[in-house]
């Protein structure tokens, strides 16, 4: 079966959002290089998806034109096509599924920026579409979030209850290594 990587908003724009931290984001990269570096030798598509909010001042750090929307630094670059969206979802009014079509692919494996935002919805959309959807937990960033009632969420406990929700409904939970001892070993 064809997989492809998605590398879902990798992007310097997150740097300049309120809520960025750079707690957990060397594990972070270290997991995502390994995966983008794996499907590279592997001779297997890394598509490198970007979150563009144009005309949105409160976002203009999502906007193309503020020279953000580029791969975050210390993130392997390559890639094998790339898309750019506006909304959650890669797979919304964007070239990715007929690409993905085009080219034989059949599994997703989903990592990127944020666990619970745009990797979830991709992943739940790309199982919609019929898509086999491996989610790489540790292979995903995420930061605290502060609910209305006032308790405040670690990104393990958005990342826990991620896996919970996708878990054998839209995905199946992988780690990094699990993906690496699926791909076809090339000479």
């Amino acid at each position: 079966m064809s997989a492809a990587l998605l590398v879902i908003d990798v992007q310097e724009s997150f740097r300049h959002a309120s809520y960025w931290s750079e707690e957990g984001l060397e594990a972070y990269l270290a997991k995502q290089n390994a995966l983008i570096a794996a499907f590279v030798a592997a001779g297997l598509p890394v598509v490198r998806v970007f979150h563009c909010d144009e005309g949105q001042p409160r976002f203009s750090h999502f906007s193309r034109a503020s020279g953000l929307v580029v791969p975050l630094a210390g993130s392997r670059p390559e890639a094998t096509h790339t898309v750019y969206k506006q909304v959650h979802s890669a797979l919304v009014d964007t070239d990715l599924p007929a690409w993905l079509r085009a080219h034989g692919v059949q599994k997703l494996v989903v990592s990127g920026i944020r666990t619970e935002q745009c990797c979830e919805t991709t992943t739940r959309h790309g199982s919609d579409l019929g898509f086999q959807v491996d989610y790489v937990t540790e292979a995903t960033l995420t930061f605290a979030m502060q609910h209305a009632n006032g308790r405040r969420y670690t990104p393990d406990e958005i990342k826990e209850r991620t896996e919970l929700v996708l878990s054998g409904r839209f995905a199946r939970i992988c780690s990094v290594a699990d993906v690496l001892a699926e791909l076809p070993v090339t000479a």
